[in-house]
């Protein structure tokens, strides 16, 4: 029987969604890639230290160089996906990515920091058209209603890439090559490998179909599309700041995990420490896959907003230095930051019609906050101690806490 006036074939329904599902599938290992990336930075921060003999402020600047990164692309990044598309962005992105891990062999072989920063500088200009092509490709890939549930759900696989990376890195930095002092071939190894698969995903991705979605197709997004300039749009502009205070939060608890668990639990090595570090992005990706089906009942602004309160508490018992007791609770505000991200990506550019793409870019921008800030905590550190730098991640959830309570009065359609 023919399909009716204005409606599509069963076939033609059965096919799209195959497509839909396939892409979904795909851009999802794009969040593995940047999460493994992202989990070894915590690791060479710590590695950086002990085999160059740099200060805790100064490793600070791998987290400048790699977040700064994400201010100076993404709307570059926009811009070009505007232009080309969703697939050209994120093309480009891997490609930026393989470079950049390749050049960790000169820079092994010089053996100086800044080589070091320059590498990791060309691999985040990647992540940042990686994820400002797939966080919003994520959102249109389906209903509107469900965004932030399918965008957590991309993401959880960012924190199995986060969980996995530090005990790659804790058995090749610190098991094997700290003892020789500046020896960074297990460094080498693993940005080598990581630039292959990086480039195994390219082909298959360049040679694969993806649907360009469409910001103002009605399959794509719901909402109408947006026509009020995006400065004027309270929720977006209340998103980018919320965003720059959350990836600030958690590039500063994670770049100095290892240094104050080492400091607070007597006997516990560099290369046990990374390993802690580990089990917390464990705690971080089960707090993504939980977080996900509870969306199912509860308001994903709720979560947010009771999500954030916990860590200011948490954080409270970090500041307190009480040993094995504060080392759990920094292990604990990872598990209750694991859905900030994307629900407040995905609150964020609710709504935002045919301006996603720009608006995504801006919220990539915001995660500045994770170039600037860890460096205040080094510096906080080295002065008064380490425990005294976790008041300024306590300061940047509750920023993120106020952004809930926000989110829930003044829903987005």
């Amino acid at each position: 029987m023919p399909a009716l006036p204005g409606t599509a074939s069963p076939t033609l329904q059965d096919s799209g969604a195959q497509r839909y599902r396939l892409a979904f599938i795909l851009v999802t290992c794009l969040f593995f890639l940047w999460g493994f990336s992202y989990g070894l930075l915590d690791v060479l921060n710590k590695h950086f230290q002990e085999t160059l003999d740099i200060t805790r402020a100064r490793s600070a600047l791998l987290q400048m160089a790699y977040f700064g990164a994400y201010f100076l692309m993404a709307l570059p990044a926009a811009a070009l996906m505007e232009r080309h598309g969703y697939k050209t962005g994120i093309l480009l992105g891997l490609g930026l990515f393989a470079c950049g891990a390749l050049l960790f062999i000169p820079a092994t072989r010089a053996g100086a920091f800044e080589y070091f920063l320059f590498a990791l500088f060309v691999i985040a200009c990647g992540l940042a058209c990686l994820e400002t092509a797939a966080n919003p490709y994520v959102t249109v890939l389906g209903p509107a209603s469900s965004s932030e549930r399918r965008l957590n759900l991309s993401q959880s696989f960012n924190g199995l890439g986060t969980f996995i990376a530090p005990f790659i890195g804790g058995k090749l930095l610190f098991g094997a090559s700290a003892a020789e002092g500046a020896d960074h071939d297990g460094v080498q190894l693993i940005y080598v490998a990581t630039a292959l698969a990086v480039i195994a995903i390219a082909v298959l991705i360049w040679r694969t179909r993806m649907p360009e979605v469409r910001g103002d197709e009605p399959c794509a997004v719901e909402a109408p599309a947006a026509t009020a300039p995006l400065l004027s749009q309270r929720h977006f502009v209340f998103a980018v700041v919320a965003q720059f205070f959350y990836v600030a939060a958690q590039v500063g608890a994670g770049a100095f995990f290892i240094n104050y668990a080492v400091d607070h639990i007597p006997g516990l090595s560099s290369e046990r420490a990374a390993y802690l570090l580990a089990v917390a992005l464990g705690c971080f990706l089960a707090g993504r896959f939980l977080t996900t089906a509870l969306m199912r009942a509860i308001p994903p602004a709720r979560l947010l907003t009771v999500y954030a309160v916990i860590n200011i508490l948490l954080c409270g018992l970090v500041v307190a230095g009480m040993g094995r007791l504060s080392v759990g609770a920094l292990v604990a505000v990872f598990f209750f930051m694991s859905m900030m991200f994307p629900t407040i990506f995905a609150l964020g550019i609710k709504g935002l019609g045919t301006q996603t793409k720009r608006g995504a870019s801006f919220i990539i921008m915001a995660i500045v906050g994770g170039a600037i800030v860890p460096w205040f905590m080094g510096r906080l550190a080295d002065m008064a101690g380490i425990e005294t730098a976790f008041w300024i991640p306590a300061f940047c959830f509750l920023v993120v806490a106020l952004y809930g309570v926000y989110a829930r009065r003044h829903p987005q359609s």
